[in-house]
């Protein structure tokens, strides 16, 4: 990569909302893709994203807004992905060309549904991006408390450690701390995880469950975690890190996760559709327990992944989120 890397960010929410605030302020110019001509129009005017993270007030003078990929894509040298995963795949059926020379980081947290696999590997096995250019970007770290600049914490994934510690560079600052890893695949598939972890929180909370019971849920929760990542992908890593048991404690308990808002609203006694129409938000977490679920099946490690057989026999085969809870119970310690 070069001495200024070109930037573009893929993605209209809030957690690329929140990538655009630290790469501008820090002086680096973003191509910013977003699918939305209305978006795009009010921030040229209003100088902030009208959907997502309103508050902040972004600096137009360093950012090439457009609705065109392509146009963003060719723009830069790392291409940036925030689209969430359920739309990933129909989004990159817009563009042109992906060059393999293009490095590419994603900061999606969930499963391509149309392959099953994890933002990395998509691009690996799809478009043929060599894995020296791929890379994650994880936390533990909310949109939201970028927004309001309380101090966070990001962890740079990449095998390459010199492209990982540029992107580091260039998103620390004041507020935000940055670490690297070469743990690609173990930092995304975590990322993913905690999203149904938090689920499973947020359903517990919504059936009346306590914090003594979730501490018992986010323990196993974690043990669980490292069993699958470990399965999937073995090399040697400290499932304690920031990246792994940091990214899921505060997605499970934080009053911004909306996975854990979808569970509340499940164990509450929504239905999914209707919990989705509420939250006008994509819960990643609800896509991901189905592929984790078919994952660990292919594998005949099912037993060993009860918190997320619970949390997908609730979504897909409509249990009843009291009952399955229960069963869940006894198999915790």
């Amino acid at each position: 990569m070069k001495a200024k890397t070109k930037y573009a960010v893929l993605g209209g929410g809030s957690w690329a909302t929140a990538l655009v605030k630290i790469l501008t302020e820090n002086n680096n110019t973003i191509h910013w893709y977003m699918r939305s001509v209305y978006a795009v129009e009010h921030l040229k005017r209003e100088h902030h994203n009208p959907n997502y993270l309103s508050s902040v007030e972004l600096q137009l003078d360093k950012l090439h807004l457009t609705t065109d990929i392509n146009q963003a894509v060719n723009g830069a040298d790392v291409l940036i992905f925030v689209i969430p995963s359920a739309f990933l795949a129909s989004e990159l059926t817009h563009l042109m060309n992906l060059p393999e020379e293009k490095v590419i980081f994603s900061a999606i947290k969930g499963i391509v549904p149309e392959t099953g696999r994890i933002v990395g590997e998509h691009f690996h096995f799809e478009y043929g991006i060599p894995y020296d250019q791929i890379g994650v970007i994880t936390g533990p770290c909310h949109a939201e408390e970028v927004a309001l600049e309380r101090l966070s914490y990001l962890t740079i994934a990449c095998s390459d450690d010199t492209k990982a510690k540029i992107l580091a560079k260039d998103l620390r600052n004041e507020y935000i701390n940055t670490k690297t890893s070469d743990d690609i695949i173990g930092t995304e598939y975590a990322a993913v995880l905690k999203n149904i972890y938090a689920i499973a929180a947020g359903i517990a909370h919504g059936l009346g469950y306590g914090d003594n019971f979730q501490s018992v849920l986010m323990s196993n929760a974690i043990r669980e975690m490292k069993r699958f990542i470990g399965k999937v992908h073995k090399m040697k890593r400290n499932i304690n890190d920031s990246a792994y048991l940091g990214d899921l404690l505060v997605t499970g308990y934080s009053v911004f996760s909306r996975n854990r808002m979808f569970g509340n609203m499940i164990g509450k006694g929504y239905t999914v559709k209707s919990a989705m129409m509420e939250m006008n938000m994509v819960a990643e977490g609800y896509y991901a327990a189905k592929s984790a679920h078919i994952l660990m099946d292919k594998l005949e490690k099912k037993s060993k992944t009860p918190i997320i057989n619970t949390v997908y026999s609730i979504l897909y085969e409509n249990k009843d989120p009291k009952k399955a809870f229960k069963k869940l119970t006894e198999k915790l310690d």
